[in-house]
């Protein structure tokens, strides 16, 4: 959750799950801001039971009635590095594709540039104007669905968390409507044959 939440609001996120008066909590960063350092201070100063991790992540255990102190003076240490300026950000694209072009080949010409990691993340294209052919929930909050070019090509998409958000409503209630699409490309494997999907991302009407 905590990580869903870094991704919709790009801002450093913790989420706490309190029991007989003990809260445990899971944080994530963005980069550029150190969430463990703080998280470290915290623990130092006595606003936190325990406290640790890494700038990328962290966990911390702290009393029921010491969240919000603590919490507050964790927006302070973060708003130190710039984290209260930050907020929801345009997606990067690196280029953009027709559903013919997602081939295998092109994923192993992709995988041969890597490796990928979060300071070089995988190229992330952009489908403009597609026609959604197929939409259906997956689990709980998950969408996959069938996206092309009318008469054309078309392409497997997957988007994890998409009913956390707007996302996933918008597209299964597409109404015949085209979109962009935008996301990373990736091999999915399915009782021995192999296919391109794309890890959709985000999305808006054309």
């Amino acid at each position: 959750m905590a990580s869903r939440l870094k991704e919709a609001t790009n801002r450093p996120s913790i989420v706490i799950g309190v029991e007989d008066g003990i809260g445990k909590g899971s944080g994530r960063s963005v980069s550029g801001i150190d969430l463990g350092a703080p998280i470290q201070r915290l623990a130092a100063e006595g606003l936190l039971i325990k406290g640790g991790g890494h700038k990328m992540a962290a966990g911390l255990t702290v009393a029921e009635h010491k969240i919000e102190t603590a919490m507050a003076r964790l927006g302070e240490l973060l708003a130190r590095q710039g984290a209260d300026a930050l907020g929801p950000a345009d997606l990067r694209l690196d280029g953009s594709l027709m559903p013919a072009a997602a081939t295998i080949e092109l994923l192993d010409q992709i995988d041969a540039a890597g490796p990928f990691g979060a300071g070089a993340p995988a190229p992330r294209y952009a489908f403009s104007a597609m026609r959604i052919l197929q939409a259906r929930r997956v689990g709980e909050t998950h969408l996959k669905l069938t996206f092309g070019e009318t008469g054309g090509a078309r392409l497997d998409a997957i988007a994890f968390g998409a009913y956390d958000g707007p996302l996933g409503p918008a597209l299964e209630n597409h109404g015949g409507a085209p979109f962009h699409l935008a996301g990373r490309l990736e091999i999915n494997t399915f009782r021995g044959r192999q296919s391109v999907q794309m890890r959709l991302e985000d999305a808006a009407p054309a």
